[in-house]
């Protein structure tokens, strides 16, 4: 199978979520069957959701893998466990999140997986970190991540 381009998000506002997130970076660079072709810097955002919970670190990385979407998404939850992570709520807090956001210019839809990430559009913790790190990225639908940015202000996005 020849490398499929994948970008995967980073999220984390538990036990030291710089830590963590930059932890899951090393990590990442070590899935079986990945290689880490650029991480984004990383960002402080305020929680989706409940409000009553500490602000969130972010980052996107690319990957190269030749790993079918579902393996890798495996791979990535394994990852999240042995962060910890659990889950109390529906974006509530947690010690590590990872995303599968884009799987080459595949469309999932599964029970366990959807790709393009559902949410992603209107997510400036996403779309900023992926415009640093492939700013001319085109998604399966052929829209532009340059539109989307322009329909995604900031918020309180902030690089740290």
């Amino acid at each position: 199978m020849e490398p499929v381009r994948c970008y995967i998000g980073l999220g984390s506002n538990l036990e030291d979520p710089v830590w963590q997130v930059q932890t899951a970076l090393k990590e990442l660079s070590k899935l079986n069957q990945c290689s880490l072709v650029r991480a984004s810097s990383l960002y402080r955002s305020a929680p989706v959701g409940p409000q009553d919970q500490p602000d969130f670190i972010n980052a996107v990385v690319a990957l190269d893998t030749t790993l079918e979407a579902h393996a890798l998404l495996d791979q990535l939850q394994a990852l999240e466990q042995s962060h910890r992570r659990v889950r109390k709520r529906h974006w509530g807090p947690r010690t590590l999140d990872l995303d599968l956001l884009l799987y080459g210019t595949e469309q999932i839809s599964t029970e366990r997986l959807t790709v393009p990430h559902a949410f992603m559009h209107e997510r400036s913790f996403v779309l900023y970190p992926l415009h640093e790190i492939s700013p001319e990225l085109i998604f399966p639908d052929d829209t532009l991540l340059s539109q989307l940015l322009v329909a995604c202000p900031m918020g309180t996005l902030a690089k740290i």
